[in-house]
């Protein structure tokens, strides 16, 4: 239960990373997702007291790096979405600044209703 909360909290923090700009090469898959997100996952239950943990940071940056094409953006966005369901307690106000704490600029809001068909 534990590692499907982590998986879908990671997703959740990876669509602002990976939908937002393109850099790398490969595909996205839900794996690679979970895995560079879980990280966050503590901070996106905190109410946003402390600070950013590095890992969490460095997942969002490989992620953001590795979402080159639109249909790996979309991929991460869709990983994202299902997972952050399955997580209670995500506060989406910091999932949406977490990209821009980690140094990250998306183009898009990070948020469940995140329509993934329409990412660039």
């Amino acid at each position: 239960m534990a590692s499907s909360m982590t998986f879908k909290l990671a997703c959740v923090v990876v669509l602002c990373l990976v939908v937002g700009a393109p850099l790398a090469q490969g595909a996205i898959t839900c794996g690679q997702v979970t895995s560079a997100l879980s990280p966050c996952i503590g901070y996106l239950r905190s109410n946003g007291g402390g600070s950013v943990p590095p890992n969490c940071c460095s997942g969002i940056k490989s992620l953001n790096s590795a979402a080159q094409t639109t249909p790996d953006r979309q991929t991460a966005c869709n990983c994202i979405k299902s997972a952050s369901g399955a997580i209670s307690g995500i506060n989406y106000s910091l999932a949406s600044g977490l990209p821009g704490k980690c140094g990250v600029s998306i183009p898009y809001k990070i948020s469940p209703s995140t329509d993934c068909s329409k990412v660039q």
